[in-house]
Protein backbone atom coordinates (compact mmCIF):
# COMPACT_ATOMS: atom_id res chain seq x y z
CA UNK A 1 0.00 0.00 0.00
CA UNK A 2 1.60 3.38 -0.94
CA UNK A 3 0.68 6.34 1.13
CA UNK A 4 -1.85 9.01 0.27
CA UNK A 5 -0.94 11.64 -2.13
CA UNK A 6 -1.59 15.31 -1.53
CA UNK A 7 -3.38 17.60 -3.63
CA UNK A 8 -3.25 21.21 -4.64
CA UNK A 9 -6.26 22.04 -6.62
CA UNK A 10 -7.14 25.95 -7.91
CA UNK A 11 -10.29 26.61 -9.61
CA UNK A 12 -11.84 23.50 -7.78
CA UNK A 13 -15.58 24.81 -7.36
CA UNK A 14 -17.03 22.89 -10.59
CA UNK A 15 -16.02 21.27 -13.97
CA UNK A 16 -12.32 20.18 -14.09
CA UNK A 17 -11.25 20.95 -10.81
CA UNK A 18 -13.93 19.92 -8.59
CA UNK A 19 -14.13 16.35 -10.68
CA UNK A 20 -10.14 15.73 -9.91
CA UNK A 21 -10.92 16.70 -6.42
CA UNK A 22 -13.53 14.54 -6.30
CA UNK A 23 -11.63 11.12 -7.36
CA UNK A 24 -8.70 11.96 -5.66
CA UNK A 25 -10.57 11.67 -2.46
CA UNK A 26 -12.27 8.63 -3.72
CA UNK A 27 -8.38 6.93 -3.93
CA UNK A 28 -7.74 7.62 -0.59
CA UNK A 29 -5.48 10.59 -1.31
CA UNK A 30 -6.06 14.16 0.51
CA UNK A 31 -6.93 17.57 -1.06
CA UNK A 32 -6.56 21.00 -0.35
CA UNK A 33 -9.06 22.51 -2.96
CA UNK A 34 -9.15 26.67 -3.72
CA UNK A 35 -12.42 28.53 -4.82
CA UNK A 36 -13.44 31.87 -4.54
CA UNK A 37 -16.69 30.24 -2.84
CA UNK A 38 -15.66 27.68 -0.33
CA UNK A 39 -19.55 26.84 0.18
CA UNK A 40 -19.58 25.51 -3.31
CA UNK A 41 -17.64 22.59 -2.13
CA UNK A 42 -20.36 21.80 1.43
CA UNK A 43 -21.06 18.28 -0.62
CA UNK A 44 -17.65 17.51 -0.34
CA UNK A 45 -16.98 18.95 3.24
CA UNK A 46 -19.78 17.14 4.60
CA UNK A 47 -18.71 13.68 2.73
CA UNK A 48 -14.59 14.10 4.10
CA UNK A 49 -13.13 14.99 7.58
CA UNK A 50 -10.40 18.27 7.82
CA UNK A 51 -8.07 15.42 8.07
CA UNK A 52 -8.75 14.81 4.08
CA UNK A 53 -10.18 17.31 2.35
CA UNK A 54 -9.77 21.34 3.27
CA UNK A 55 -11.30 24.09 1.41
CA UNK A 56 -9.35 27.62 0.75
CA UNK A 57 -11.06 30.44 -0.45
CA UNK A 58 -8.51 31.64 -3.02
CA UNK A 59 -8.63 34.11 -6.24
CA UNK A 60 -5.33 33.72 -8.24
CA UNK A 61 -4.88 37.51 -8.89
CA UNK A 62 -4.00 37.89 -5.16
CA UNK A 63 -0.13 36.74 -5.17
CA UNK A 64 0.30 36.81 -0.97
CA UNK A 65 -3.25 34.41 -0.92
CA UNK A 66 -1.38 32.27 -3.30
CA UNK A 67 1.36 31.47 -0.97
CA UNK A 68 -1.25 31.75 2.13
CA UNK A 69 -3.11 28.35 0.54
CA UNK A 70 0.16 26.51 0.04
CA UNK A 71 1.32 27.33 3.64
CA UNK A 72 -2.18 26.14 4.83
CA UNK A 73 -1.76 22.59 2.79
CA UNK A 74 1.86 22.26 4.15
CA UNK A 75 0.46 22.81 7.67
CA UNK A 76 -2.55 21.06 7.33
CA UNK A 77 -0.57 17.98 4.88
CA UNK A 78 2.92 18.46 5.60
CA UNK A 79 4.01 18.40 2.38
CA UNK A 80 2.64 18.78 -1.00
CA UNK A 81 2.37 16.34 -3.99
CA UNK A 82 0.48 17.07 -6.72
CA UNK A 83 -0.37 20.84 -7.78
CA UNK A 84 -3.15 21.19 -10.55
CA UNK A 85 -3.00 24.46 -11.68
CA UNK A 86 -6.94 25.05 -13.07
CA UNK A 87 -8.36 28.02 -12.15
CA UNK A 88 -9.46 30.38 -15.19
CA UNK A 89 -12.24 31.59 -17.66
CA UNK A 90 -13.34 32.55 -20.88
CA UNK A 91 -14.37 35.47 -23.05
CA UNK A 92 -15.97 35.33 -26.57
CA UNK A 93 -15.06 38.07 -28.86
CA UNK A 94 -13.14 39.45 -31.98
CA UNK A 95 -9.76 39.52 -31.50
CA UNK A 96 -10.21 43.65 -31.87
CA UNK A 97 -13.15 43.47 -30.18
CA UNK A 98 -11.89 42.57 -26.75
CA UNK A 99 -10.91 45.48 -24.70
CA UNK A 100 -7.46 45.76 -23.11
CA UNK A 101 -8.51 46.11 -20.12
CA UNK A 102 -10.58 42.41 -20.26
CA UNK A 103 -7.49 40.83 -22.02
CA UNK A 104 -5.54 42.24 -19.22
CA UNK A 105 -7.62 40.86 -16.42
CA UNK A 106 -8.05 37.48 -18.56
CA UNK A 107 -4.55 37.42 -18.41
CA UNK A 108 -4.03 38.00 -14.65
CA UNK A 109 -5.72 35.00 -14.19
CA UNK A 110 -4.43 32.51 -16.81
CA UNK A 111 -1.29 33.64 -17.12
CA UNK A 112 0.12 35.58 -14.56
CA UNK A 113 -2.23 33.84 -11.69
CA UNK A 114 -1.30 30.24 -12.48
CA UNK A 115 2.75 31.49 -13.23
CA UNK A 116 2.46 32.72 -9.05
CA UNK A 117 0.68 29.09 -8.51
CA UNK A 118 3.54 27.88 -10.45
CA UNK A 119 6.28 29.14 -8.07
CA UNK A 120 4.58 28.57 -5.01
CA UNK A 121 4.45 24.82 -6.21
CA UNK A 122 8.08 24.34 -7.33
CA UNK A 123 9.04 25.92 -3.90
CA UNK A 124 7.32 23.58 -2.00
CA UNK A 125 8.67 20.64 -3.84
CA UNK A 126 12.39 21.60 -3.83
CA UNK A 127 12.18 23.92 -0.04
CA UNK A 128 9.54 21.88 1.91
CA UNK A 129 9.29 18.17 0.69
CA UNK A 130 11.37 16.07 2.04
CA UNK A 131 12.21 13.69 0.02
CA UNK A 132 11.85 16.62 -2.93
CA UNK A 133 9.65 16.07 -5.61
CA UNK A 134 6.07 16.57 -6.98
CA UNK A 135 3.88 16.86 -9.98
CA UNK A 136 2.63 20.29 -11.53
CA UNK A 137 -0.02 19.91 -13.88
CA UNK A 138 -1.21 22.53 -15.68
CA UNK A 139 -4.15 23.24 -17.18
CA UNK A 140 -3.96 24.42 -20.80
CA UNK A 141 -5.98 24.10 -24.06
CA UNK A 142 -6.10 22.93 -27.30
CA UNK A 143 -6.52 26.60 -28.39
CA UNK A 144 -2.94 27.08 -27.26
CA UNK A 145 -1.74 24.76 -30.09
CA UNK A 146 -3.82 26.16 -33.17
CA UNK A 147 -6.47 29.61 -31.85
CA UNK A 148 -10.34 28.88 -32.33
CA UNK A 149 -11.85 32.20 -33.74
CA UNK A 150 -13.59 34.37 -31.17
CA UNK A 151 -11.48 33.10 -28.11
CA UNK A 152 -8.00 33.84 -29.19
CA UNK A 153 -7.36 35.90 -26.22
CA UNK A 154 -7.51 33.10 -24.29
CA UNK A 155 -5.98 30.93 -26.52
CA UNK A 156 -3.11 33.58 -26.46
CA UNK A 157 -2.89 33.48 -22.30
CA UNK A 158 -2.99 29.52 -22.72
CA UNK A 159 -0.19 29.53 -25.21
CA UNK A 160 1.81 32.01 -22.81
CA UNK A 161 1.60 29.41 -20.22
CA UNK A 162 2.87 26.67 -22.50
CA UNK A 163 6.19 28.89 -23.33
CA UNK A 164 6.48 29.90 -19.56
CA UNK A 165 5.67 26.13 -18.18
CA UNK A 166 8.65 24.74 -20.92
CA UNK A 167 11.27 27.71 -20.02
CA UNK A 168 10.76 26.47 -16.30
CA UNK A 169 11.39 23.03 -17.16
CA UNK A 170 14.19 23.81 -19.48
CA UNK A 171 16.08 25.55 -15.82
CA UNK A 172 14.45 23.21 -13.28
CA UNK A 173 17.70 20.69 -11.51
CA UNK A 174 16.42 17.32 -12.43
CA UNK A 175 17.70 16.34 -8.84
CA UNK A 176 14.58 18.67 -7.26
CA UNK A 177 12.39 15.79 -9.02
CA UNK A 178 9.73 18.20 -10.24
CA UNK A 179 7.46 17.27 -13.24
CA UNK A 180 5.76 19.51 -14.98
CA UNK A 181 3.24 18.61 -17.59
CA UNK A 182 0.92 20.64 -19.95
CA UNK A 183 -2.78 18.90 -20.01
CA UNK A 184 -3.99 20.50 -23.37
CA UNK A 185 -8.04 19.55 -23.47
CA UNK A 186 -10.23 19.46 -26.04
CA UNK A 187 -14.30 19.78 -25.93
CA UNK A 188 -15.04 18.31 -22.44
CA UNK A 189 -18.44 20.00 -21.08
CA UNK A 190 -18.22 21.57 -17.92
CA UNK A 191 -19.92 25.09 -16.40
CA UNK A 192 -17.12 27.06 -18.49
CA UNK A 193 -19.52 26.75 -21.37
CA UNK A 194 -22.52 28.43 -19.53
CA UNK A 195 -20.20 30.88 -17.31
CA UNK A 196 -18.59 32.67 -20.42
CA UNK A 197 -18.07 36.10 -21.12
CA UNK A 198 -20.02 37.16 -24.60
CA UNK A 199 -18.93 40.32 -25.71
CA UNK A 200 -20.83 42.20 -28.33
CA UNK A 201 -20.00 41.87 -32.21
CA UNK A 202 -16.99 44.44 -33.32
CA UNK A 203 -18.99 46.65 -35.90
CA UNK A 204 -16.63 45.17 -38.52
CA UNK A 205 -17.75 42.31 -38.43
CA UNK A 206 -21.59 42.30 -38.24
CA UNK A 207 -22.17 42.48 -42.28
CA UNK A 208 -20.64 39.32 -42.65
CA UNK A 209 -22.37 36.08 -40.64
CA UNK A 210 -19.95 33.30 -42.86
CA UNK A 211 -16.97 35.08 -40.67
CA UNK A 212 -15.05 32.66 -38.65
CA UNK A 213 -15.88 34.71 -35.35
CA UNK A 214 -19.94 34.50 -36.27
CA UNK A 215 -20.03 31.34 -37.17
CA UNK A 216 -18.30 30.44 -33.60
CA UNK A 217 -21.13 32.75 -32.01
CA UNK A 218 -23.89 31.05 -33.71
CA UNK A 219 -22.82 27.74 -32.08
CA UNK A 220 -24.16 28.73 -29.02
CA UNK A 221 -26.09 28.28 -26.88
CA UNK A 222 -26.06 24.86 -28.36
CA UNK A 223 -22.25 24.33 -28.54
CA UNK A 224 -22.50 22.39 -25.28
CA UNK A 225 -24.92 19.08 -26.68
CA UNK A 226 -23.54 19.37 -29.77
CA UNK A 227 -19.38 19.79 -29.55
CA UNK A 228 -18.47 19.46 -26.21
CA UNK A 229 -18.71 15.85 -25.63
CA UNK A 230 -15.66 15.38 -23.73
CA UNK A 231 -16.54 13.72 -19.86
CA UNK A 232 -15.04 15.92 -17.12
CA UNK A 233 -15.29 12.69 -15.04
CA UNK A 234 -12.88 10.50 -17.80
CA UNK A 235 -10.44 14.04 -17.29
CA UNK A 236 -10.20 13.49 -13.66
CA UNK A 237 -9.09 9.68 -14.08
CA UNK A 238 -6.80 10.82 -16.42
CA UNK A 239 -5.62 13.46 -14.37
CA UNK A 240 -4.75 10.73 -11.35
CA UNK A 241 -2.95 8.44 -13.52
CA UNK A 242 -0.45 11.13 -14.66
CA UNK A 243 -0.06 12.19 -11.03
CA UNK A 244 1.17 8.58 -10.72
CA UNK A 245 3.73 8.59 -13.68
CA UNK A 246 7.09 8.44 -12.93
CA UNK A 247 8.14 9.68 -16.15
CA UNK A 248 4.89 12.09 -17.35
CA UNK A 249 5.00 13.56 -20.81
CA UNK A 250 5.45 17.30 -21.63
CA UNK A 251 2.32 18.01 -23.12
CA UNK A 252 -0.48 15.92 -23.00
CA UNK A 253 -3.37 16.74 -25.34
CA UNK A 254 -6.45 15.23 -24.73
CA UNK A 255 -9.78 14.86 -26.89
CA UNK A 256 -9.66 13.73 -30.50
CA UNK A 257 -10.17 17.68 -31.02
CA UNK A 258 -6.92 18.40 -28.86
CA UNK A 259 -5.06 15.48 -30.90
CA UNK A 260 -5.98 17.03 -34.25
CA UNK A 261 -4.51 20.21 -33.60
CA UNK A 262 -1.32 18.82 -32.62
CA UNK A 263 -1.13 17.19 -35.46
CA UNK A 264 -1.94 19.50 -37.71
CA UNK A 265 0.40 22.11 -35.45
CA UNK A 266 3.11 19.82 -36.23
CA UNK A 267 2.54 19.42 -39.63
CA UNK A 268 2.27 23.24 -40.00
CA UNK A 269 5.97 23.84 -38.32
CA UNK A 270 7.47 20.94 -40.09
CA UNK A 271 6.34 22.47 -43.90
CA UNK A 272 7.60 26.14 -42.68
CA UNK A 273 11.00 24.45 -41.89
CA UNK A 274 10.90 22.32 -44.90
CA UNK A 275 9.15 25.07 -47.85
CA UNK A 276 11.23 28.04 -46.12
CA UNK A 277 14.80 26.57 -45.24
CA UNK A 278 16.73 27.99 -48.01
CA UNK A 279 16.18 31.49 -46.62
CA UNK A 280 18.31 30.73 -44.06
CA UNK A 281 21.28 29.78 -46.23
CA UNK A 282 22.49 33.44 -46.33
CA UNK A 283 22.39 34.59 -42.90
CA UNK A 284 25.38 34.48 -41.51
CA UNK A 285 28.36 36.33 -40.69
CA UNK A 286 31.07 35.67 -43.29
CA UNK A 287 34.29 33.87 -41.87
Amino acid sequence: MTSPKVWFITGASTGLGREVAEYALSKGDNVLATLRKPSMLEDLTAKYPSSRLVTFPLDVTDTPSIAAAFNEAISRFNRIDIVLNNAGYYMVSEAEGMSHRAAREMFDVLLWGAENVMREAIRCFRDVNRPMGGRLLNVSSRTAIIPQPGTVHYASAKAALECLSEGYISELDPEWNIKITLIEPGLFRTSVIQSRVTEPVHPAYTSNASLPTRKYRALYPDIEQTHFDGDPAKFAEVAYRLSRLDEPPVRLPLHRVALESARQKGELLLEAAEKWSSWSDDVYFRK
